[in-house]
């Protein structure tokens, strides 16, 4: 039988964590009321710009489960790259806490990757940890309407200070997805990562029926890849039980170590290879061809 991604991984744990996260050289229920971060200073943040423009780009576009990089958390697509090769494609995470569907756009961030978007490019999308907040405050006013519809709602922003149409979290999504198709480029919608958190039941507490459920909509509605990392990572977190999945993660419920990170990009690898055609498959490196694929996608 052969093993899932996580647990593969976690049997590296014999010698501690320690030694797990250094031999591979951070993951999210819906979204939690407790979770006070705060948004991340972008002007103490790089953005990372593409290597080589004669390549195809992967582009990662996220919140802080994606990019993290503080207080000893890290975002999966801070470490998925070693399963690229980099001669054959660059991987750019432009990801960034505390952002989102609405306020990576709204900030200009989607803005700028589609200056660098070409043709033959991919993007994967990653929101929904802080739709789910208020849409208008003094603080973040970062929320969307809630489901895929098309209403909105006018604003005089209090923190911009500036007059705005929020939309759907459905409505942001199809945004990123006409884009880029707009591009010749290809979109893959993934569902937010599950927060560690357990149902009396023993099971992780997943987001069907809120924003999981909702990204899968957009990307069949859309026609486009729909990578469910929602389950596939709430899945092996039940194969691993709480105290293993303890060990992944930097803070009670939402972000994880570089171990976790590594474990969830090692996922994210495995739902990429499930999905029809495996978009991604002339590109892997000799790591991402080693790893399995997901039993879904």
């Amino acid at each position: 039988m052969i093993p899932s991604p996580i647990t593969s991984l976690v049997r590296a744990t014999a010698f501690g964590i320690l030694t797990f996260a250094a031999a591979f050289t951070g993951l999210p229920r819906l979204v939690a009321a407790d979770d006070a971060r705060p948004v991340e200073d972008s002007s103490k943040i790089a953005t990372q710009e593409v290597r080589d423009k004669s390549l195809p780009t992967i582009f990662l576009v996220g919140d802080s489960t994606v990019k993290v990089g503080t207080k000893g958390q890290k975002g999966w697509g801070e470490v998925i790259a070693p399963y690229f090769d980099l001669s054959k494609v660059n991987v750019v995470n432009r990801a960034i806490g505390g952002r989102s569907s609405r306020t990576f756009q709204t900030e200009g961030r989607w803005d700028r990757v589609l200056a660098d978007l070409k043709a033959g490019d991919v993007v994967i999308i990653q929101f929904g940890h802080n739709d789910a907040g208020a849409l208008n405050d003094n603080s973040r006013a970062r929320g969307t309407i809630k489901g895929v519809g098309e209403e909105s709602q006018e604003i005089d922003n209090l923190l911009t200070k500036k007059h705005e149409v929020v939309h759907s979290y459905g409505w942001y999504l199809r945004k990123y997805v006409a884009d880029t198709k707009s591009k010749g480029a290809l979109p893959i919608v993934c569902s937010l990562v599950p927060r560690k958190i357990w149902t009396p039941d023993g099971r992780v507490a997943r987001a069907k029926d809120s924003y999981a459920g909702w990204a899968a909509d957009v990307a069949k509605s859309a026609g486009v890849p729909f990578l469910d990392l929602n389950e596939i990572i709430a899945e092996q977190y039940e194969k691993l039980g709480k105290e293993q999945v303890d060990a992944l993660f930097a803070d009670a419920h939402t972000h994880t170590t570089e171990a976790g990170a590594r474990a969830s990009a090692r996922c994210v690898i495995a739902g990429l290879k499930a999905l029809p055609g495996n978009p991604v498959a002339p590109y892997l490196s000799k790591e991402g061809q080693a790893v399995e694929p997901a039993a879904v996608h």
